[in-house]
């Protein structure tokens, strides 16, 4: 097991105060008026304690989506997932919810479904999908897991959430920038940030952190997915690697770094496509323990989740806050020669979140301006053959599988029916309860 103490946080803090004191004047120095937030911490008792299958509840923080053997298990963000029973679409039905502190992503091979729950990956086996049970766990897997770099593997405990404390002025230098890219500072025992951002960070769900044979299907914003006898996870800037041959004893094996700005993993043949916030990396995984680099198509700096089909790459671009971007649209990237990736088409869209493409049909959840389809056979036309557009939902990420969309939005699970590309039509709806 690969050794998860970071202990670089007082040098790296040591060594910005002796450079400040070397290389600083007083007209360098000013007050900030931030916002400080507090680690709080549980024990690794208390979090497992918690985990149990619980009744089905209404849904409300919706967060990653997934499909497997006729049942969705959808993701509420920081508590757990919901089980619903989806074998009829057109009347789904919720069947439990398995409830997980710390849980974001999920993934299932054969019948062992991979959470994450705080720093610990935990393996559920589901067989029996009304007797859900833990059968094995990886501790402290993840080491960038809520911690802005630096928190993981204290005497303290897990560290399970931040408090909003109080405002502090902090004194410090602008000869260097004290700004981290998540957009604060470290402060005492937690961090500091502005007050226009502190709103933010108080309600962000974590801070940060085509099937294979056997394998659940995930949206296109997912950060786990499988490809053969391997579970890739994102976490921070790594690529965390678990052999689960053995489905319900999952072993770590290696971690692959890739970038501090990865959000997005999407499995295609032996090849893994990574979606981050300055562009595309393509990976071999061909030797699924030791990854390696094809290529990387470089664009402007946005939030960037990506899918594939055939010689193609469809990725869309969005803004947002902590995207550090302007950008929104549909980029089509030629991948014909892995090495060379070449952009052949560009879309404007209006807040493109999640997309997915099922045989030439492409689905773009275009955020507040709905969910969007299109026949994208002609990759150069893409625009011009629009097949619908759902305006009134405000949509987040899909799945298109075997004539069925399974779409999360801000107010619920949609699903359309697609069998007729020229005649989609909503099957059901899900709603959310805000809290």
């Amino acid at each position: 097991m690969k050794n998860r103490y970071l202990s670089f946080p007082l040098i790296f803090i040591t060594a910005l105060t002796v450079l400040a004191l070397n290389s600083c004047s007083d007209t360098c120095e000013t007050t900030r008026q931030l916002v400080y937030f507090q680690p709080v911490y549980s024990t690794s008792a208390q979090v497992k304690a918690a985990v149990k299958l619980e009744a089905p509840k209404e849904m409300s923080q919706l967060g990653r989506i997934y499909f497997k053997g006729g049942y969705l298990f959808i993701n509420e963000a920081g508590e757990g997932i919901h089980i619903i029973d989806n074998r009829t679409p057109s009347n789904p039905k919720p069947v439990s919810f398995l409830k997980i502190p710390g849980n974001y992503d999920l993934a299932i091979q054969g019948t062992t479904l991979y959470a994450d729950s705080y720093i610990d990956l935990v393996a559920f086996d589901i067989r029996d999908i009304n007797q859900i049970k833990e059968v094995n766990r990886i501790e402290r897997l993840f080491n960038n897991y809520m911690t802005m770099g630096y928190l993981v593997g204290t005497t303290n405990g897990i560290l399970t959430s931040w408090e909003r404390v109080d405002d502090v002025q902090v004194y410090e230098s602008d000869c260097f920038n004290s700004y981290q890219r998540w957009g604060g500072m470290y402060y005492e025992d937690g961090f500091a940030t502005t007050q226009s951002t502190a709103g933010s960070f108080s309600n962000r769900a974590a801070f940060a952190p085509a099937p294979s044979t056997g394998a659940g299907i995930g949206g296109s914003m997912a950060r786990f997915t499988l490809s053969g006898d391997h579970l890739y996870a994102l976490d921070g800037s790594n690529l965390d690697i678990v052999d689960v041959s053995n489905t319900t004893n999952p072993v770590a094996k290696k971690e692959f770094t890739l970038s501090w700005d990865v959000e997005t993993l999407f499995p295609y043949s032996d090849k893994l496509f990574v979606g981050s916030r300055s562009g595309m990396y393509i990976i071999d995984l061909q030797q699924p323990e030791s990854p390696t680099m094809i290529s990387k198509y470089e664009h402007v700096r946005s939030c960037d989740p990506v899918v594939v089909e055939g010689n193609n790459a469809f990725v869309t671009l969005r803004s947002g806050s902590t995207c550090e971007g302007f950008t929104n649209q549909l980029e089509v990237i030629n991948i014909t020669d892995l090495k060379t990736p070449t952009i052949i088409a560009t879309y404007q869209m209006t807040n493109p979140h999640g997309l997915g493409i099922d045989n030439g049909t492409l689905f773009i959840c275009d955020g507040p301006d709905g969910l969007k389809a299109y026949d994208a056979t002609d990759v150069r036309a893409i625009s011009q053959n629009q097949l619908a557009h759902y305006s009134t939902v405000q949509a987040l990420d899909i799945i298109p599988y075997q004539n069925v969309a399974m779409m999360i939005g801000a107010d619920g699970l949609y699903q359309y029916d697609y069998s007729n590309i020229k005649d989609i039509k909503l099957l059901s709806q899900l709603p959310i309860v805000e809290k």
